[in-house]
């Protein structure tokens, strides 16, 4: 059953390290939430380490320029990872072919440069040319939903494309809009017949690389039990957690809080959370209205 706790200090001192959701956890697209910035800055001054790990399609430098402008002050966190980082090493190694054909906004370009800003050998090029797909987004959220991409995906499934998908998010909430994501174009394609390759939340390859470089940068070996993941999406923070053997705050004002009940002045709804978590059949250890 999920625990229902007010705030993150309540269970903080069990973990050293926060894998922490950004959209919908830190941030709505516009602007950040103080109380989840003072929650992490608390969780470090004890000793802890925050790493934001999140399935923005752009590199972690990219994703640390986006929360700056939208006021995340530095001292909140300690490491970005992003789904971009994951997948543009399959992406570099060739796994996708050295010509692609990209779905997604030209905002999304800095997916294909380095952390030095020098373009990797790999060339965007139209769909007859392509070897492979790469799916950041949709060409233009703002007014676009999968079912106007169903051309273009039934001429790459014809042609046996593999996609690599770097965003596995479905939705997301920028202020008060909802918005599609890669991961929609994604689960379209498979439904066409068409093979995916995933990166970030639910999936390995984001834990693998945080685990790397917590190494890398911290010399930071953790166990399991250090790790609590805090997110707002129970088919991808959560699941991800679960999948990892890892314990999980559930964020439910965020994309589910219309399901559960949740707004500024209470929730969760308890019966309403219990119908949630069964519906996907993924039990979070506990949950909390926003992250403070």
């Amino acid at each position: 059953m999920t625990r229902i706790i007010q705030t993150l200090d309540e269970v903080a001192p069990a973990y050293s390290v926060l894998y922490c959701d950004l959209w919908g956890c830190l941030h709505d697209g516009r602007q950040v939430f103080p109380d989840a910035v003072a929650a992490l800055e608390r969780f470090r001054k004890r000793g802890g380490l925050v790493v934001l790990m999140t399935n923005s399609p752009r590199p972690s430098d990219g994703v640390a320029h986006q929360i700056d402008a939208l006021g995340a002050p530095r001292g909140c966190w300690d490491l970005i990872v992003s789904s971009g980082d994951a997948a543009q090493v399959a992406l570099a190694n060739g796994s996708f072919g050295k010509k692609v054909y990209h779905i997604g906004p030209e905002r999304d370009a800095a997916f294909f440069r380095d952390a030095q800003g020098r373009a990797l050998d790999i060339e965007r090029t139209q769909l007859d040319a392509a070897a492979g797909i790469v799916c950041t987004g949709l060409f233009d959220d703002q007014t676009e939903t999968p079912e106007d991409y169903r051309a273009i995906l039934l001429e790459a499934r014809h042609r046996g494309l593999k996609m690599l998908c770097a965003n596995p998010d479905v939705i997301v909430d920028v202020g008060d809009r909802r918005l599609f994501c890669a991961g929609a174009i994604a689960q379209a394609y498979e439904a066409e017949g068409g093979s995916v390759y995933y990166f970030g939340k639910p999936h390995p390859p984001i834990y693998a690389l945080a685990r790397r470089r917590l190494a890398q940068e911290f010399d930071c070996e953790v166990e399991d039990a250090d790790i609590l993941c805090i997110g707002d999406g129970i088919a991808t923070d959560i699941a991800g957690a679960v999948g990892e053997s890892l314990d999980s705050i559930f964020i439910t004002g965020g994309l589910a809080a219309a399901e559960t009940a949740t707004s500024e002045t209470g929730g969760p709804n308890p019966e309403r959370l219990a119908a949630l978590v069964a519906k996907h059949r993924i039990s979070p250890g506990m949950a909390l209205s926003f992250l403070r």
